[in-house]
């Protein structure tokens, strides 16, 4: 599947610089004039990366960015990666282009070789966090199983050991006694057939969801082979 880039720059050459460049690389690339209209397309085009010049009228990269990262109403796309063009290139505004979040800053003029690789390094550094991310929340489906399972385990141990002492200490010639040991086997086990099927349903969820985040999973060595292969392919046009 072909990435989209969202390019944002009130410069009209700029613009239609990287729409060409960028489309010939195989990328599907989403154009918008200021900051505004960025933030306007960002739930239709959902990007794979947004390359954003920071002085623009309406809202400058710095506000868009504060806002993707900060507001709730962009929670959706806060981890979308940020390249940020800006001729301001002091110290200070880099480092506070970074705190804010982007993921690269570039000064203008720039030569379009090293934002590819800009981009190829951004996109690359943002699949691997993906795949840590489902990493870590299948390791927390797989302790969360853990702990239902001990749970539940402990939870039906003590009826279970209830109904053996019980038994032992029943006279086996007290019919009265008998009945009773009967009656509270029945209800015992009814409670604990309900506690299996709870468990049972809980292990398929989490299964289910480990299942679900495992079908993404690729090691680094097939990561980086993914990586290498689809630029080639934008590369050569193939």
């Amino acid at each position: 599947m072909k990435k989209k880039i969202l390019i944002v720059d009130d410069e009209p050459i700029n613009l239609e610089f990287f729409g060409v460049m960028l489309s010939k690389l195989g990328f599907k690339v989403e154009q918008a004039t200021n900051g505004e209209e960025a933030l306007d397309k960002l739930s239709d085009c959902n990007p794979d990366l947004i390359i954003l010049d920071n002085v623009m009228p309406k809202l400058s990269g710095w506000e868009v960015t504060k806002k993707i990262k900060n507001d709730k109403q962009f929670v959706k796309f806060k981890n979308i990666p940020i390249i940020m063009f800006s001729a301001l290139d002091g110290v200070r505004d880099k480092i506070e282009g970074l705190e804010l979040g982007v993921d690269d800053y570039i000064t203008k003029p720039f030569n379009f070789s090293e934002v590819l690789a800009r981009i190829k390094a951004v996109l690359r550094n943002r699949e691997l966090a993906n795949q840590i991310s489902r990493r870590d929340n299948r390791i927390a489906v797989i302790e969360s199983l853990n702990k239902t399972l001990i749970f539940s385990t402990q939870h039906i141990r003590k009826p279970v050991s209830e109904l053996l002492e019980a038994a032992k200490k029943v006279d086996s010639s007290d019919q009265k006694a008998m009945t009773d040991l009967v009656e509270l086997v029945k209800k015992e086990g009814q409670e604990i057939l309900s506690s299996l099927e709870v468990l049972e349903e809980k292990i398929d969820e989490l299964q289910s969801k480990g299942n679900e985040l495992k079908k993404g999973d690729l090691s680094l060595e097939d990561l980086e082979k993914k990586f290498q292969e689809h630029f080639s392919k934008l590369e050569t046009g193939n």
